[in-house]
Formats: C-alpha cells, sequence, structure tokens
C-alpha cells in the first residue's frame, strides 16, 4: 500500500486523512485491473457483456412473469406479490449478513496492509468508514445485480413510472448498509472477546451466530402459509395473515413495504425513514465501537501468528489412504488439503455450510405434499425444481472454494511455474479435491429432499444422476474461470469469489444449471404426469433430451479443463 498522505489545512496543520483517502488505492487498483482487461481482449468484455446482459434479462422476464401472474389474482393479487418479495428480500439479506460477517475479520483485523494503517496518523473513525464501505461494496454488489432485474420487474408489472427506480434506490442504499454494519460489530466484539489470534474460534462462533439468525429470520417468514390456505378458518383470515408482515422489525420487511408501497401508490416515507434511521444509528454505534475497541482487537489479532498449526504435520493415515494416486498427484493432494486446512476463512465456512445445508433439507418437510391426486404428482415433479435448486448451491460452494484456488497460489505461483511438474497435473490435483466433496454433497442434498418427499424410484434415479452429472462441468468451469481471471494479489480470499470473473462463472453456471435442468426434467415430469393419470407416453422421447444433458454435461467440463491447462502453461504471475 502506498503511503498514506497527509492533509494540510489553511493554518499550516496537517490533518490526518479521511476515509476517501484510505480508499483511493482501492479504488485506483479496481480502475488499473479494469482497463488492463480492456486493453487485454476487447472480445471477451464484449461476450462477458452479452453473456451477462442475457443473464439479467433472463431474470428479469421470469420475475416479470411471476408478479404479474400474482397480481392478476382477484383481491389478493398485491398481497400474494407483496409476500413474495419480502421472502426474496428476506434471502438476500441473510445473505448479505453472513458475507459482511465473514468478509468483516479479513478487511478489519488480517489484512495485509492494517499494519501500516495502525501505526500511520489515522483517526479510528476514517479507518471504520473506509473498511466498513470496503467490506459492504465487496458483500454487497453482487446481491446489488441479482436485485435489480427482480425490482424492475416488480417496476414493470405495476406500471411505476421513472420514479419507482429513485426510490428503490434511495430504499436499498440502507438495506445494504444495515448487514454490513452488524457484521463488522459482530467481528469487532468476537475479537476481542477470544484471547489471542484464534481466528478458528472466531469464525466458528461468527458462522453459528450468523447461521443461527438465518434460520430464525426464514422460519418467521412462514413461506408454507401461502401454500395452504384451508389452514386458515376463512378467506379473511387468510388475507389478513398475507396482509400482516412476517418479520416487521427486519429491514427486508421496511424496503418490501417501500417498494409495495409506492407501486400501489401510498406514502413511503415511513419505510424510508426506518431504514435510513436504522442504518444511521447502526452505523453511529458501530464507529463508536471501533472507537473502543479496534486496537486492542488488531494487536490482540497479531499474537501467535507464527505458531506452527496442529494441521502442519504429517498424517500418515492420509498418506497410505491416497497411496493409489502415486507420488506426485498424492503430494499435490495432500497440498491442496495442507492449504485448505491451515486458512481458517476458508474451512470454517464449512461450518456455516453445513448448518446451511439441515436448514435446507429440514424446510422440506413443510411443503404440503402429503395428500394424494394431485399432491401426489407435485411430490414427484418438485424434485426437478429441487435440481435447480441444489445446482445453485453447488455453484455457490464452487464459486467459494474452488474458482479461488489458482488464485490463493499467491506469491509461490512462481514456484509451481519452474517446478519440472506439469500443469495437468496440477490442474488435475485441484479440479478432483474440488469434485469429490461436491459429489459427496449433491448425493446427500437431493438424495435426502427426495427420500423426504418420498418420490418414486424413476424420478430419484434421474434427479440424482443430473445433479452428479453437474458436479463434473461446475467444478471444470469454476476452475477454468479463475485460471483466466485470478487474483493473485488479494488480500481477502472472500473477495475473490465476488471479482469480475466469478460473476461470469456464476452467470455460465446458472445457465449450464438452467438447461441440465430443463433438458432432463422437463420430460420427466411429463412421464410422471403421463403415468399417474395413466396417459399413453413415450418412453423413446426421453433418450433425445437425456442424452443432450449428458453431452453438453462433458462438453462443459472437457473444454474447460483444455482450456484452463493451456492458460496455466502460459500463464506469467500477473
Amino acid at each position: 500500500m502506498r503511503d498514506v498522505p497527509a492533509v494540510a489545512t489553511s493554518a499550516g496543520v496537517t490533518q490526518a486523512p479521511d476515509a476517501l483517502w484510505l480508499l483511493r488505492p482501492k479504488w485506483q487498483m479496481a480502475r488499473h485491473r479494469m482497463a488492463r482487461h480492456e486493453r487485454g481482449d476487447v472480445r471477451r468484455m464484449l461476450t462477458v457483456g452479452v453473456l451477462g446482459g442475457g443473464f439479467w434479462l433472463t431474470i428479469f422476464f421470469l420475475a416479470f412473469r411471476l408478479v404479474r401472474y400474482f397480481r392478476s389474482a382477484a383481491d389478493i393479487g398485491t398481497l400474494l406479490s407483496g409476500k413474495m418479495l419480502s421472502m426474496v428480500l428476506l434471502s438476500f439479506g441473510s445473505i448479505l449478513l453472513l458475507s459482511n460477517t465473514i468478509a468483516a475479520l479479513s478487511n478489519f483485523f488480517l489484512a495485509r496492509d492494517l499494519d501500516q494503517l495502525s501505526a500511520a496518523p489515522v483517526s479510528p473513525w476514517a479507518i471504520y468508514r473506509a473498511r466498513l464501505t470496503e467490506t459492504t461494496v465487496h458483500s454487497s454488489w453482487m446481491v446489488a445485480l441479482l436485485l435489480l432485474p427482480i425490482i424492475a420487474a416488480y417496476g414493470a408489472a405495476f406500471d411505476a413510472g421513472w420514479g419507482f427506480a429513485l426510490v428503490a434506490t434511495a430504499a436499498v442504499l440502507p438495506f445494504l448498509v444495515i448487514p454490513g454494519v452488524l457484521g463488522t460489530a459482530a467481528t469487532l466484539v468476537l475479537v476481542n472477546v477470544f484471547p489471542a489470534r484464534r481466528t478458528r474460534d472466531v469464525l466458528s462462533v461468527v458462522t453459528a451466530l450468523a447461521v443461527a439468525g438465518l434460520v430464525v429470520m426464514l422460519r418467521a417468514a412462514r413461506p408454507e402459509q401461502l401454500a395452504r390456505p384451508e389452514a386458515f378458518k376463512d378467506f379473511m383470515q387468510f388475507v389478513a395473515a398475507l396482509d400482516t408482515p412476517s418479520s416487521p422489525w427486519l429491514p427486508s420487511e421496511w424496503l418490501s413495504e417501500t417498494l409495495m408501497r409506492y407501486v400501489t401508490g401510498d406514502a413511503v416515507w415511513q419505510p424510508l425513514i426506518r431504514l435510513w434511521g436504522v442504518a444511521a444509528l447502526f452505523a453511529v454505534a458501530g464507529g463508536a465501537l471501533h472507537a473502543r475497541g479496534w486496537s486492542r482487537g488488531f494487536s490482540q489479532a497479531q499474537e501467535g501468528a507464527n505458531k506452527r498449526s496442529a494441521t502442519d504435520g504429517r498424517r500418515p493415515w492420509l498418506d497410505r489412504s491416497l497411496g493409489f494416486l502415486g507420488a506426485t498427484r498424492r503430494e499435490l493432494v495432500l497440498k491442496e488439503l495442507k492449504v485448505f486446512a491451515r486458512d481458517s476463512t476458508q474451512w470454517s465456512q464449512l461450518i456455516m455450510l453445513a448448518v446451511l445445508m439441515v436448514v435446507y433439507v429440514s424446510n422440506v418437510r413443510y411443503l404440503p405434499l402429503n395428500g394424494e391426486g394431485m399432491t401426489a404428482v407435485l411430490r414427484n415433479v418438485i424434485p426437478f425444481l429441487n435440481l435447480a435448486l441444489a445446482g445453485f448451491v453447488l455453484a455457490s460452494i464452487a464459486a467459494r472454494f474452488v474458482f479461488p484456488s489458482i488464485s490463493l497460489e499467491g506469491r509461490t505461483w512462481w514456484l509451481l511455474r519452474s517446478s519440472p511438474l506439469p500443469m495437468r497435473e496440477v490442474l488435475w490435483a485441484k479440479f478432483w479435491v474440488g469434485a469429490v466433496p461436491l459429489l459427496v454433497l449433491a448425493a446427500v442434498l437431493v438424495g435426502a429432499t427426495n427420500s423426504m418427499l418420498g418420490v418414486r424410484p424413476f424420478v430419484q434415479v434421474v434427479s440424482l444422476t443430473a445433479i452428479v452429472a453437474l458436479v463434473f462441468p461446475l467444478t471444470a468451469l469454476a476452475l477454468a474461470f479463475g485460471t483466466f481471471y485470478p487474483r493473485f494479489d488479494t488480500e481477502n480470499a472472500a473477495q475473490i469469489p465476488t471479482s469480475f470473473g466469478g460473476l461470469v462463472f456464476m452467470m455460465s453456471g446458472v445457465t449450464l444449471i438452467g438447461a441440465v435442468a430443463y433438458l432432463t426434467g422437463r420430460p420427466a415430469a411429463r412421464y410422471v404426469v403421463s403415468e399417474h393419470f395413466g396417459r399413453a407416453f413415450d418412453q423413446a422421447s426421453l433418450v433425445a433430451p437425456f442424452a443432450g444433458a449428458l453431452l453438453l454435461c462433458i462438453a462443459a467440463t472437457v473444454v474447460p479443463l483444455v482450456l484452463a491447462r493451456r492458460r496455466l502453461e502460459g500463464v506469467e504471475r500477473e
């Protein structure tokens, strides 16, 4: 990091720089990286722009159709639309809280430039504002881009006009700030409570608390009520349940209320004041907390930095279990596993992931699919929708753990480039270290949900085969895009998946998931419906779409790996 400048005042007295000066190097680095990509390959940027535009247009079109369908319901159309929006915003708010909590530890206490800032004449408030801005931006920009087409779809479906864009912008900004403030405050308290640089313990507690809050918020939404109107005594009670906020104390509910009030012509100043007031209050309280506790927390976070990790020693049982790979591949796999185990900001997220998987699977039992007739048909069709959701989960995990694997080599990349190791062996190790855990997770995720639904063997086989087939291209795509868009100089591993390359991978992965889910789910669902109602169905018609999905998965695995190998063989440390 370049030297922190001093600002001269009119009285000739030097004044410590503010947050804008601290953010200036980050901004210049981002501009330089973008300019380098633009000069490097215009065609690649154009391809990415077309892919991104198509992805956002697809989300907008689907959201627009869904909102317009809900709005067409007599008497309750607006209420249904508002309830759906509040649940979407609740899920986005949960993601923001988790990502900000995890990113705050690296940005506030473990970044490499903090030792210079702690010794520079910089006020704690300036450091807080700069790091809070950096944490919020890195954790929120992808969520904001995904929110954009959804909110735009609501404005278009309700014919809200251009003023809706201004109101939405004014409401979304504090909605993004509040999770950032809460995440940084929680991390600051935990770092001060723990006695030394026990990052693993800190992250374990952080993720446990964040996931516990996520579970509470998800259950507070009670989405299963929308699918069971017969559980209410009369229609008016159902309408009252729709009109009553599920969680009136959450910012997601305030944002939903602001947008729905505007499209229905009501005043929006009350929820807007709540959003901005809470954001400002939390920011001031977080700044005061930071001013009192950051120096002590940062000092404690440096203790024991050079201690030998318990995972550094050899594991004979692991060596023996990987002996079938041969010496070279075994050592490369062991290197990947040790690098992962030593980085507590990486492996500790498995705690959060495990709890989220439990929440995901357990929520299946709330689905009202225990009856017969049409309910039995839905019970055997929903697994194909679950296929798309599970694929998105796998893509997100691949973006978090597989995509950064090349970038995490960092300054040691020159060792691999100067060694006689073939790059295909390095790529092989990274691919299988990412693919095998994803295979296990995919089988457990889809198998458990299908078992809870009690689906037919045909549905079980098709959905399991499809999700297993998706693991390999998703891993290959994550590895390839991580090779083409490396971030060797990053100070925070959590920022790598939210980079430009991570966004491109997620768009490509979601496109692949949608194609495979359509090719396998649509004909299989038609077969299930025809069999249930005793209609004739040509089973030979299943061959072509299933074969197309298989060929697509094979091509999406082989081609990215070949391109990644060629890139690795020619790449230099950037």
